[in-house]
């Protein structure tokens, strides 16, 4: 009651209930209801459902994640387990082409010149190594090698060592069982010819040929790859000696050229002696087959260095075509060999240009002329010629296209058409001049003219063989046209003959056979400055024997010094290149052919006035002993190859010289010879300046023949 009769004594008007209201809350029955702030204890409540939402979460993400690693290895494991097993191997294990062995490249008579070699690298793997020491002394033992420096191998840091040279399989057959020891196969082309050939057969690199039959024959030689597996370690290098061959390579096929190897020494030598008697900077030698086409020997020497100058280098041909220009003559009968051509004094002014003859005076006929290489009885009897014939018939002859020759960078030399000749072409062109051939179309050409009139193509290449002897392809000789006739062919063949007998070019002449051919001389031409003075290119063309030739010979010098005439530097080479066929034992000729030609017997002796190359007349030859030679009279003339003939009935010394240096001296003196074996003569039988006859028989003993030390 109290408290009651309090509450209504101070009850209050509303102004002052406002004032109050601002000092004190109101009543619990007046207050305004709001919700309760949550506290510590309603926090506690709620956690629990929270952490459960985030534990659910994780646990689906958690399966998730598993549940696509489990996947995925699944699907490694078992779908795509190829796939990554492949990967892995070649990570650790590669491949790679296992090299062939390229075929070989043979002589005509089967002998190689060029062929694969197997050598092999050692290898050493230090930490594989079981005992050091024995490694090191068999090592050293075998290979050849200091002790100090294989110690140096086998005790290094490193993990991979590598002894220097390399050696053949049978060399190293006694450390095929040397733990930590590997044999690293390198197969390299090895030419056992040596220098004899290695300009017609190029090199290879690479697996590839460059330059020569090795490169023309690639396809054939270079066989086919094999594969080997290759074991790498984590870093992706490769572990030495893992290497296992899985298929087996499989070597090329056989080349087999038309070279003689004989004749082919015979003419190295031959121009070498050339270029080093008469200061040239270079030459050219062909020996070829007239009958076939095939070539047998061909060299090339340019400022030392051996090249196929003969195929890739042009030059005028001078004088040796004035043959064709006369048989095109015969041919078309706008000519005969007896016709008569007036040279007067041998000057002949055509179209401004003026045509010189040395000692060639007033009229002779066109074998005459030919014979004694008027250039002005030439040039006036070819005007019967059309310029259209003309050129038809050196393009016929084979001249301004390739030859077709088995070799890379063959030219074709220059033969311009009519339309593009000077008032002076056609003049300059009967002699030589205005064309430009190579030293082997020189010789198809005048094959041409030693076979009968068929123009041949060139072999360098009998035949392709595999490694079981089977012929896979092969090359015949083939005719590429008949520029003139049969009696055509002959009738200038015999009066090349009488060129050699008696004209121009007797330093090519033989004691017992006959031998057709044509000597040429030409100035050279500097595109820039013209013809040059003082520089010539000499030229001979050889066939022998002149009846029914066997063999054509072309000779070329570039640049002699001093004398420079055809007949007096080049025809000389061709007769030392002969004598020296005839003194070997072995060649490409038919001996029976020459023994029945030589039976027909011939003069041994012949003296007469003859033609100097320029026209003036020579001095009289000479036989001595069955050799013959000429010398214009002071003349300075070189017979090459052909040392001074010894004094009659006495063998000549010949003892330190090379055996066929030795063989063609004493054949030059008239002697037999009977030798085996090769390199430096160190005696014969009779020795040196015992009393011999004309024909007696001499044995050459050189160092690996089977006679030294007995008599």
């Amino acid at each position: 009651m109290k408290l009651f009769r309090s509450r209504r004594r101070r009850s209050l008007s509303p102004g002052s209930a406002l004032r109050k209201a601002t000092k004190r809350p109101p009543a619990p029955d007046k207050a305004v209801l709001k919700p309760p702030a949550p506290g510590p204890r309603s926090r506690d409540r709620e956690a629990p459902a929270e952490d459960a939402g985030r534990s659910t979460v994780l646990l689906v993400l958690l399966m998730l994640v598993g549940a696509t690693v489990i996947g995925r290895a699944a699907q490694v494991q078992l779908v795509e387990h190829r796939e990554w097993s492949e990967l892995a191997a070649r990570q650790h294990i590669g491949q790679e082409e296992a090299l062939a062995p390229r075929g070989r490249i043979l002589a005509r008579e089967g002998t190689p010149i060029a062929i694969s070699v197997t050598r092999y690298s050692v290898g050493i793997s230090p930490r594989e190594l079981r005992e050091a020491e024995a490694a090191i002394r068999l090592l050293s033992a075998e290979l050849g090698l200091d002790q100090r420096r294989v110690r140096k191998a086998v005790e290094s840091d490193r993990l991979w060592v590598v002894l220097p040279g390399r050696y053949s399989s049978i060399a190293l057959s006694a450390l095929n069982e040397l733990d930590g020891v590997y044999l690293l196969p390198e197969i390299s082309r090895h030419l056992p010819q040596g220098e004899l050939a290695r300009h017609l057969i190029g090199r290879v690199s690479d697996g590839t040929g460059l330059g020569g039959i090795e490169q023309a024959f690639d396809s054939f030689l270079e066989g086919t790859p094999g594969r080997e597996m290759l074991v790498r370690d984590g870093r992706r290098r490769e572990i030495p000696g893992r290497r296992v061959v899985v298929v087996q390579p499989e070597a090329g096929l056989d080349v087999v050229t038309t070279i003689d190897l004989g004749l082919q020494e015979i003419a190295l030598q031959a121009i070498d002696e050339a270029i080093l008697e008469t200061g040239a900077v270079g030459g050219d030698i062909v020996m070829a087959d007239p009958r076939t086409g095939e070539i047998l020997a061909l060299a090339s020497r340019r400022d030392g260095a051996a090249s196929l100058a003969a195929v890739t280098t042009p030059f005028e041909p001078g004088s040796t075509l004035k043959p064709i220009t006369v048989a095109g003559l015969l041919e078309r009968e706008a000519a005969s060999l007896d016709d008569s051509v007036e040279v007067n004094d041998g000057r002949w002014t055509i179209n401004g240009r003026t045509l010189h003859d040395v000692g060639a005076q007033g009229a002779m006929t066109v074998a005459d002329a030919l014979r004694i290489s008027s250039n002005v009885g030439v040039a006036k009897a070819a005007q019967a010629l059309s310029p259209g014939a003309q050129y038809e018939l050196l393009r016929d002859f084979g001249l301004g296209t390739p030859t077709g020759i088995e070799l890379p960078g063959e030219v074709s030399g220059m033969l311009r058409r009519p339309e593009a000749w000077t008032a002076q072409s056609a003049a300059s062109l009967a002699i030589g001049y205005e064309v430009s051939v190579t030293s082997i179309q020189l010789a198809m050409a005048y094959s041409a003219l030693a076979n009968g009139g068929r123009l041949m193509k060139p072999l360098l290449v009998r035949e392709v063989r595999d490694r079981n002897g089977a012929v896979v392809a092969s090359n015949e000789p083939a005719a590429v046209r008949r520029p003139v006739s049969a009696a055509t062919a002959d009738a200038i063949m015999e009066v090349l003959t009488e060129v050699v007998e008696d004209g121009t070019a007797t330093a090519a002449r033989l004691a017992s056979f006959k031998v057709a051919g044509k000597s040429g001389t030409a100035r050279l031409y500097d595109p820039d400055r013209g013809y040059e003075d003082g520089a010539y290119s000499s030229s001979f063309v050889g066939a022998f024997p002149a009846e029914a030739p066997q063999l054509l010979i072309v000779v070329k010098l570039e640049r002699p010094q001093g004398e420079y005439y055809g007949g007096a530097v080049a025809a000389p080479v061709t007769r030392a290149a002969m004598q020296a066929i005839l003194a070997s034992r072995e060649q490409h000729l038919d001996r029976r052919a020459l023994l029945a030609q030589a039976e027909e017997g011939r003069p041994n002796a012949f003296v007469g006035r003859s033609f100097r190359s320029d026209g003036e007349a020579a001095g009289p030859r000479f036989t001595a002993l069955g050799f013959e030679g000429s010398g214009p009279s002071g003349s300075g003339s070189r017979s090459l190859g052909s040392p001074p003939v010894p004094e009659p009935g006495v063998v000549p010394r010949v003892e330190g010289l090379e055996a066929r240096v030795a063989a063609r001296r004493l054949h030059a003196a008239g002697l037999r010879i009977v030798w085996a074996g090769s390199g430096r003569v160190v005696g014969t039988v009779p020795i040196a300046g015992e009393a011999v006859s004309r024909g007696d028989t001499v044995r050459i003993m050189t160092r690996g023949s089977p006679w030294v030390g007995r008599r």
